[in-house]
């Protein structure tokens, strides 16, 4: 009940954008591949980001 009011880390952040995007370039991939292969390369870039950030956080 009190995470309603927990402020969410850059990576909480960055993982819901990730299944966002990879949601809608599943969707798109039928209808129009241009679109989802740019949704998939923007979902990779913060896969990167995310890995970063997790292995710069495991190192402390």
């Amino acid at each position: 009940m009190f995470n309603w009011f927990r402020k969410k880390s850059r990576i909480e952040q960055l993982k819901e954008r990730y299944r966002f995007l990879m949601r809608k370039s599943f969707e798109l991939s039928s209808k129009d591949p241009e679109k989802s292969a740019r949704a998939h390369q923007q979902a990779d870039k913060l896969f990167q980001e995310i890995n970063y950030l997790s292995y710069r956080q495991a190192d402390k």
